[in-house]
């Protein structure tokens, strides 16, 4: 299956939660979730059906994936990379995913306020119009270390006005941010049920 080139606003009503796919527009009283707060289709304003425990599973799956513009092929991969970590330095395999998710590039880049949501952020990353340490890079999925920076080149390319808090764990000085430690659980979405993802993909 190639990449989603729908409707976004749609992703999030299928979720049921808001997954700021849409730049500012999430932001304001345009939001497609506020607006028609129920599923999309023909059905979806109807009495929603009863989850099983694979149910709850695969739809937070989903949500973690669309809400980052994840693959499945990606997704799956960065799950047995967590696996892997937390196996090899005896950490917590929740925290180790949400880590691998949270330092891709595009998602600090947007985090820092120099794009106005991840997609966007991933086009300027592909176009070369982001440094990484002072090199350019054009791969959005990279994952940063503690002490890597990023410059966004073109001014004109950051949203005019920053609609949410900028992660303690992000230091950002005009057009450019800096990775200044690792998150930890409490600075990651608290709505994430990380665990289910793991059940699911540990089935």
């Amino acid at each position: 299956m190639g990449r989603y080139t729908g409707p976004k606003e749609r992703l999030s009503r299928r979720e049921g939660v808001n997954l700021h796919l849409k730049g500012a527009r999430d932001f304001s009283d345009k939001n497609g979730l506020k607006r028609k707060p129920f599923a999309p289709g023909q059905h979806g304003n109807q009495r929603k059906a009863r989850l099983s425990n694979y149910g709850f599973q695969l739809r937070e799956k989903q949500k973690v994936r669309r809400t980052y513009g994840l693959r499945e092929k990606k997704m799956k991969a960065i799950y047995v990379e967590a696996n892997r970590r937390s196996k090899v330095y005896g950490t917590d395999k929740g925290l180790e995913l949400l880590r691998l998710l949270e330092l891709r590039m595009d998602n600090v880049l947007y985090y820092a306020g120099l794009a106005p949501s991840r997609s966007a952020a991933r086009q300027y990353i592909v176009h070369g119009h982001v440094n990484l340490n002072g090199k350019k890079v054009s791969t959005p999925s990279l994952e940063l270390k503690e002490n890597d920076s990023l410059e966004l080149k073109k001014a004109n390319l950051a949203p005019s006005e920053k609609l949410f808090e900028t992660p303690e764990w992000i230091e950002t000085k005009e057009l450019t941010c800096k990775v200044s430690r690792l998150p930890i659980r409490e600075e990651i979405d608290e709505g994430i049920k990380e665990n289910l993802i793991i059940e699911f993909y540990s089935r």
